[in-house]
């Protein structure tokens, strides 16, 4: 089953429809499969899955905690802050880290950073993370990124990019040798993801899959969901629909001139199950903020206006 075309409705594909490329030397059987919670999973050599119980209508099975590498290394997304998925994070591991990685620090993606650094004294890196409501109050980054630096680990490396869009201090992380994206939330399998201004920004999210379409990318490994073999189709897919999606919202407004998020929600989102709107509104708004900032409507009290070019 490949990847669901509809925003908002949630519909993981098993990892079995998303082989790995085989010429890379890295598939194992087991990442055909989709592990279940807490189970260790092998993807790829020297790269292994644990699946956080977190399971919702937003994170798909649950959050994806990676470990990569045997003799030091570097854990992705801690996930929860629970001591049974932490405990097979480090088994995971081998019983040490080097390095605590997070893509951005959302509740459902960092919360386990200060768990594991208090166990095994490895720093936590991640971009400062804004004062909006939505992120996990305890994260406290020990080193922040800066756009391409590279990560190195038991004679690999990461390249860290920072992808505002999702959040503002999102960062996916680039194995060249591979071409291996890991994703965090800025790409997901069956699903796209939920822009929350302000501090989403749909016009940054774009740029952002801009950027990474002009880098050597294989494969998605995202934080939720299955892994998705063919990166740059995918990230073309992901741009067609969001451009699509404002499309809709352009011929709403056209149409009325005037109207506010609630007038055009239902119309802009007709494919999409109504028990998901209220996720959905939240995209709407990147959507119609994307439209104010390049000039082509403007906002006043809560209502858009549309603009003529």
């Amino acid at each position: 089953m490949r990847a669901c075309s509809q925003a908002i409705r949630i519909r993981f594909a098993p990892d079995g429809a998303c082989p790995v490329p085989q010429e890379a030397g890295l598939e194992t059987p087991e990442s055909r499969v989709l592990a279940r919670t807490g189970e260790v999973q092998r993807l790829a050599r020297d790269v292994w899955r644990v699946v956080a119980p977190n399971p919702s209508p937003l994170t798909g099975p649950g959050t994806n905690t990676y470990v990569l590498g045997r003799e030091r290394p570097v854990v992705i997304d801690p996930g929860l802050d629970d001591p049974a998925h932490l405990e097979r994070v480090l088994e995971a591991a081998g019983g040490r880290v080097s390095s605590i990685l997070c893509t951005h620090s959302h509740p459902d993606h960092s919360p386990g950073a200060a768990w594991l650094r208090e166990r095994t004294g490895a720093p936590v890196l991640g971009r400062p993370a804004p004062d909006d409501g939505f992120q996990d109050r305890a994260y406290a980054p020990d080193a922040t990124f800066e756009h391409g630096q590279r990560i190195e680990y038991d004679g690999e490396a990461l390249v860290a990019i920072h992808t505002p869009g999702h959040a503002s201090n999102h960062v996916c992380f680039l194995h060249e040798a591979s071409g291996w994206l890991y994703t965090g939330d800025h790409l997901m399998s069956g699903s796209t993801v939920v822009i929350i201004p302000p501090d989403g920004s749909m016009r940054l999210y774009l740029e952002s899959l801009e950027g990474l379409s002009a880098r050597p990318v294989r494969s998605l490994v995202p934080g939720h969901g299955a892994l998705m073999p063919d990166g740059p189709d995918e990230i073309a897919r992901v741009v067609r629909h969001r451009l699509a999606r404002e499309g809709r919202l352009v011929a709403a407004l056209s149409a009325r001139r005037l109207a506010t998020l609630d007038d055009v929600l239902a119309e802009v989102y007709a494919d999409v199950p109504a028990a998901m709107h209220g996720y959905a509104r939240y995209s709407l708004r990147a959507h119609a903020d994307k439209l104010v900032e390049e000039g082509r409507a403007r906002l006043e009290d809560g209502v858009y206006r549309w603009h003529d070019l």
